[in-house]
Protein backbone atom coordinates (compact mmCIF):
# COMPACT_ATOMS: atom_id res chain seq x y z
CA UNK A 1 0.00 0.00 0.00
CA UNK A 2 1.11 3.36 -0.78
CA UNK A 3 0.59 6.39 1.31
CA UNK A 4 0.82 10.38 0.69
CA UNK A 5 0.30 12.58 2.96
CA UNK A 6 -0.12 16.16 1.05
CA UNK A 7 0.04 19.00 2.69
CA UNK A 8 -1.70 22.59 0.67
CA UNK A 9 -0.11 25.54 1.74
CA UNK A 10 -2.81 27.85 0.28
CA UNK A 11 -2.86 31.60 -0.32
CA UNK A 12 -4.30 33.34 2.39
CA UNK A 13 -7.78 32.81 3.46
CA UNK A 14 -8.33 30.65 0.31
CA UNK A 15 -8.30 27.51 2.07
CA UNK A 16 -12.19 26.69 2.21
CA UNK A 17 -12.57 27.95 -1.59
CA UNK A 18 -9.90 25.70 -2.70
CA UNK A 19 -11.64 22.72 -0.81
CA UNK A 20 -15.27 24.15 -1.86
CA UNK A 21 -13.87 24.28 -5.55
CA UNK A 22 -12.69 20.36 -5.03
CA UNK A 23 -15.64 19.22 -4.43
CA UNK A 24 -18.09 21.42 -6.16
CA UNK A 25 -16.22 19.94 -9.52
CA UNK A 26 -16.41 16.45 -7.98
CA UNK A 27 -12.75 15.68 -7.89
CA UNK A 28 -12.83 14.07 -4.49
CA UNK A 29 -15.30 11.61 -5.35
CA UNK A 30 -13.70 10.84 -9.07
CA UNK A 31 -10.30 10.02 -7.19
CA UNK A 32 -12.12 7.70 -4.82
CA UNK A 33 -13.82 6.03 -7.57
CA UNK A 34 -10.89 5.16 -9.09
CA UNK A 35 -9.02 1.49 -9.04
CA UNK A 36 -6.71 0.91 -6.31
CA UNK A 37 -8.23 3.79 -4.35
CA UNK A 38 -8.30 2.80 -0.06
CA UNK A 39 -8.39 6.20 0.63
CA UNK A 40 -8.91 10.44 -0.08
CA UNK A 41 -9.88 12.58 2.69
CA UNK A 42 -9.08 15.94 3.48
CA UNK A 43 -8.53 17.83 6.80
CA UNK A 44 -8.58 21.30 8.06
CA UNK A 45 -5.19 22.27 10.01
CA UNK A 46 -6.60 23.37 13.78
CA UNK A 47 -4.40 25.98 14.70
CA UNK A 48 -2.74 26.69 10.69
CA UNK A 49 -5.91 28.92 8.77
CA UNK A 50 -3.84 28.33 5.64
CA UNK A 51 -3.25 24.75 5.67
CA UNK A 52 -5.38 21.55 4.47
CA UNK A 53 -3.57 17.76 4.88
CA UNK A 54 -4.61 15.21 1.91
CA UNK A 55 -4.37 11.59 2.81
CA UNK A 56 -4.15 9.27 0.19
CA UNK A 57 -3.82 5.41 0.25
CA UNK A 58 -3.67 3.20 -2.84
CA UNK A 59 -3.39 -0.21 -3.30
CA UNK A 60 0.17 0.19 -5.33
CA UNK A 61 2.54 1.95 -7.02
CA UNK A 62 0.54 1.26 -10.34
CA UNK A 63 -2.55 2.90 -8.46
CA UNK A 64 -0.83 6.00 -7.69
CA UNK A 65 0.45 5.72 -11.50
CA UNK A 66 -3.09 5.52 -13.00
CA UNK A 67 -4.27 8.28 -10.97
CA UNK A 68 -1.36 10.58 -12.25
CA UNK A 69 -3.22 10.22 -15.56
CA UNK A 70 -6.54 11.22 -14.61
CA UNK A 71 -8.25 14.35 -16.00
CA UNK A 72 -9.46 15.47 -12.96
CA UNK A 73 -6.00 14.87 -11.48
CA UNK A 74 -5.18 17.67 -13.80
CA UNK A 75 -7.80 19.74 -13.43
CA UNK A 76 -6.93 19.64 -9.43
CA UNK A 77 -3.19 20.84 -10.78
CA UNK A 78 -4.79 24.01 -12.79
CA UNK A 79 -7.31 24.72 -9.69
CA UNK A 80 -3.93 24.71 -7.72
CA UNK A 81 -2.78 27.55 -9.37
CA UNK A 82 -5.20 29.59 -8.38
CA UNK A 83 -5.87 28.65 -4.53
CA UNK A 84 -2.30 26.97 -3.49
CA UNK A 85 1.82 28.80 -2.79
CA UNK A 86 2.99 25.19 -1.94
CA UNK A 87 2.43 21.68 -1.92
CA UNK A 88 4.41 19.19 0.33
CA UNK A 89 4.39 15.24 -0.72
CA UNK A 90 5.28 12.41 1.85
CA UNK A 91 4.98 9.01 0.95
CA UNK A 92 4.97 5.71 3.05
CA UNK A 93 5.27 2.38 1.69
CA UNK A 94 3.36 0.10 3.83
CA UNK A 95 2.78 -3.79 4.11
Amino acid sequence: MIVLNVTYKCKAGMREKFLEKIVSEGIDVACRAEAGNIKYDYYMSADKADEMLLVEKWRDADAVTSHGQEAHFKRLGEIKDEFVEETIIEKYVAD
